[in-house]
């Protein structure tokens, strides 16, 4: 009998889920064929790591950045060998953490077990539709690659337009909607207003204060907090985890015990191999208690700065440079000289508590959007629109199950069309960062393997 062909494997998206997914694919199988499709290049590095600014670093020690979940060790081992004086303990570049990656792309797919076996394309994938037993994937530039199953690793989305920005506004010369789609050295010179006081906006002052030193800028978020600083080695041994069924409310009283008794890092730190357990736990309005009133402050202590960064944000802010607000936008509107002029009204301070600042331009920080239904991406229309798609109940990205399912409009998982990373959030909650995907992409890859037999 003739041999049957190889089974080929769609994964849309390159950056860290794409890659990861694609290279747990070729260890767990000797047959299987990737078409990996990325419209930006090079591969491997999405939006957190295309970054060759040395002042980007990652906000996780060396130790914990490995991308394969069963050899820890792999990027400290990585950084020594490129001699790069690092250890675990430290906070390497993002551009070099994007090196590792790419360097794993050479080791797998160009190596004896993979070689052959990796089609990269250089395109956008529009639309995907069934055919017979797996799926016909439309591509930007014409051409249509089918597959028996398919991976979307779509990363973060560009952040929503926040509240006040009119259409107007939004299609003017001094807004940036998409934070890093942009070049700081083509912006022009004068204030600038950073909406979002995040991780992102961390990125944004630096790259902007090396662009121009000294620039101005005012960063506007509802409640003005921003991640706090990483500070000494972590702990060797860890308290234990919270008790998976915990409530929202008990588990931050949990918390409060464990940072009065360990330091509030590490009592962060011990939640974290519990936090999807939790997640999974608790009822819709539960999770969505939790992101009304807790998930600001979860952030900026779960989401920590590298202490060279934190020393730099600290001595913008020193010097007034760069100014933190906690407030709401009340109206932007370009003037005629080409500035945008911000009125925004102070937190708890009424109608009267109302403030202007003028910038030279906006750039969005809020971070990425969630909500496929108001996505403008073409494939996730697409999704949306056969009704292969939809969103999580809390419209945090797509509606999974626990192995990465997608879920169509009548509530089914299909076996053959997965999705991993940040655009399965409602499922996981703390899925955006390496420690998290790296796990979910070897999962991903197995589920995948399985449904295909």
């Amino acid at each position: 009998m003739p041999q049957a062909p190889a089974p080929v494997i769609a994964v849309v998206g390159a950056g860290f889920s794409g890659v990861m997914t694609a290279l747990n694919i070729l260890r767990r199988s000797a047959e299987a064929r990737i078409v990996l499709f990325e419209r930006h290049t090079p591969i491997g590095l999405g939006a957190a790591y295309a970054s060759h600014n040395p002042g980007h670093r990652l906000n996780v020690r060396a130790g914990n950045m490995s991308a394969w979940p069963d050899d820890p060790n792999h990027f400290v081992e990585w950084l020594r060998r490129e001699r790069l004086g690092l250890g675990p303990a430290d906070f390497a570049t993002r551009a070099d953490y994007g090196r590792y990656l790419q360097s794993l792309v050479t080791d797998i797919a160009e190596g004896p077990a993979g070689a052959g076996r990796l089609v990269v394309t250089p395109d956008a994938v529009t639309g995907i539709e069934p055919d017979g037993e797996g799926w016909r994937l439309q591509c930007a530039m014409g051409r249509s690659v089918t597959a028996r199953a398919v991976v979307l690793a779509l990363g973060n989305p560009p952040p929503a337009r926040p509240p006040g920005i009119d259409e107007t506004f939004a299609a003017s010369n001094a807004y940036v909607a998409d934070p890093w789609r942009w070049d700081a050295t083509e912006l022009p010179s004068g204030p600038v207003l950073l909406i979002g006081t995040g991780l992102t906006m961390v990125d944004m002052a630096l790259s902007l204060n090396d662009a121009q030193p000294g620039r101005p800028m005012l960063a506007l978020s509802r409640r003005g907090l921003t991640p706090l600083e990483h500070d000494g080695a972590p702990p060797l041994i860890l308290p234990a985890p919270p008790a998976n069924d915990l409530s929202p409310l008990e588990v931050f009283g949990w918390l409060r015990t464990a940072a009065a008794e360990h330091g509030w890092r590490t009592a962060i730190d011990a939640t974290r191999p519990a936090a999807q357990a939790l997640w999974r736990s608790w009822s819709p309005p539960q999770r969505q208690a939790f992101l009304r009133h807790a998930r600001p402050f979860w952030d900026i202590h779960r989401h920590r700065l590298a202490p060279l960064v934190a020393r730099r944000i600290a001595a913008m802010r020193a010097t007034g440079q760069l100014a933190l607000a906690a407030g709401k936008i009340r109206s932007l509107r370009l003037e005629a000289d080409g500035f945008a002029l911000c009125r925004w009204r102070g937190r708890g301070r009424g109608e009267n508590g109302g403030y202007v600042f003028r910038a030279a331009t906006v750039i969005n920080c809020t971070g990425p959007a969630g909500d496929v239904l108001t996505s403008t991406d073409p494939l996730i229309q697409n999704l949306v629109r056969r009704g292969l798609a939809h969103p999580d109940p809390l419209r945090l990205g797509f509606d999974v199950d626990h192995d990465g399912r997608l879920r169509d409009v009548s509530g089914r998982a299909s076996p053959t069309l997965l999705s991993v990373g940040p655009a399965t959030r409602g499922a996981s909650w703390e899925i955006t960062a390496v420690p998290d995907i790296r796990g979910q992409a070897a999962a991903v890859a197995e589920t995948v393997l399985a449904a295909l037999g």
